[in-house]
């Protein structure tokens, strides 16, 4: 006798299966939501401060504390971060970045990619309403002066929304591994050694460098939305990570 036909499995149910409860998703988003609100009054406080103060006394602290470090290998690694944040070496990575997620089959990651790299124009548009002064060499080490406004650094802003949502997608996307683990290491370290750079090259304060991490996490919140957003309207039936609509199944 053939053995009967198990029963399909409900794909809405297995989906439903893997949602954390409602009291759980309410506190996730309320801590989200205020997350946003935070860091974004504290931006704007800092940029409206730092138009007006040139450099703050901690300031002055952390880049003198930073610089009186001179290991070989530490300065190479400062200089090869920072000179990977210009242009065009920038655009030349998040190029790169974008043509291996669609080759990859993963379409609508590849097309946000290039939104979260949106980050550089947001950069350079606050520094043209700041126009904060950078490190001048008669207080810091400078290792090339630029004569752009220094808030907030635009390395770090873009580093913080590029690294973190390619972060997110190796988070979400991938199965746990040491591969994983590996990768999500790494996109921390880069973003905050990439602080580090900013200031050891005496190109950036520790204020324009926390304004950097404060703006670049809120555009990187806004792509995860659209990421998120877009996921179940655009490029569901993409080769890879696919997202089908929960009333399509039913």
């Amino acid at each position: 006798m053939p053995e009967p036909k198990q029963p399909e499995k409900d794909p809405v149910k297995k989906l439903d299966a893997t949602i954390a409860t409602r009291p759980t998703r309410r506190r996730r988003a309320a801590a989200f939501q205020a997350y946003v609100l935070i860091a974004s009054v504290v931006f704007i406080g800092l940029a409206v401060v730092a138009r007006n103060v040139p450099y703050f006394s901690i300031d002055l602290t952390v880049t003198r504390a930073i610089q009186g470090y001179h290991g070989v290998v530490f300065d190479r690694v400062m200089f090869g971060l920072s000179w990977l944040g210009f242009q065009p070496q920038t655009l030349v990575l998040c190029v790169l970045l974008v043509a291996l997620l669609f080759v990859a089959g993963l379409r609508w990651e590849a097309v946000v990619t290039l939104f979260a790299a949106g980050a550089t124009g947001v950069s350079t548009l606050v520094k043209l309403l700041v126009d904060r002064p950078r490190p001048s060499v008669d207080l810091v080490y400078v290792l090339r002066e630029i004569s752009m406004s220094g808030f907030p650094s635009g390395h770090v802003l873009t580093f913080t929304a590029l690294c973190g949502f390619l972060a997110f997608l190796v988070y979400t996307l991938l199965k746990p591994s040491w591969g994983r683990t590996t990768l999500l290491a790494t996109a921390f370290v880069l973003v905050i050694l990439m602080g580090f750079s900013r200031i050891y090259q005496g190109q950036h304060w520790f204020s324009d460098v926390m304004g950097g991490y404060l703006l670049g996490s809120l555009w990187l919140a806004l792509t995860i939305w659209l990421y998120r957003w877009g996921k179940l309207r655009f490029f569901t039936h993409q080769p890879v990570a696919p997202e089908i609509p929960a009333a399509s199944t039913t």
